[in-house]
């Protein structure tokens, strides 16, 4: 009987833990859920009003990208550029586009080659990008986020 009232006692004593309750503040639960999110994904990417159609996310990506590309290499194709020696170089232009939609260049990096024989393709560059449409930015969990690109830019003059 002395076993048995001593077993009851340890079995309450022990078990009280199971009825405590756990105090869970808001800001926990909100760093938890900021831990549990893939922030190097988008749930969209940022888009052109030209493609907005398409709604496979990596089509949307290429598409983006694309119009991008194009608009570089036409204005670069306006510009009466001379070169002494053929140029031919991939120029990686890397942006980020806030979540207003706004485009900024955060650097570029060229070949020394290429200074040499284009000086004015940083500011060449950056006046094309000037000259691109409307940018929506990327959505994440329905919210409007900054991204990031790395975009290459194939330069070639003989």
């Amino acid at each position: 009987m002395n076993r048995i009232v001593c077993l009851l006692i340890l079995l309450f004593a022990t078990s009280c833990n199971y009825f405590e309750k756990k105090k869970v503040y808001p800001e926990d639960l909100i760093e938890e859920e900021l831990q549990a999110i893939n922030w190097t994904e988008v749930d969209t990417y940022p888009t052109f009003a030209s493609c907005d159609s398409i709604t496979v996310k990596e089509e949307s990506k290429v598409c983006f990208q694309n119009t991008l590309i194009t608009s570089v290499n036409q204005y670069l194709a306006e510009q009466n550029i001379v070169v002494t020696n053929d140029v031919f170089d991939t120029i990686k232009l890397n942006i980020i586009i806030d979540k207003h939609g706004l485009l900024e260049i955060e650097s570029i990096k060229i070949h020394p080659e290429t200074v040499v024989e284009i000086p004015e393709i940083d500011s060449l560059l950056r006046q094309s990008l000037k000259h691109i449409p409307k940018i929506y930015p990327a959505i994440k969990r329905g919210q409007q986020v900054t991204t990031a690109f790395q975009l290459p830019v194939i330069v070639q003059i003989n």
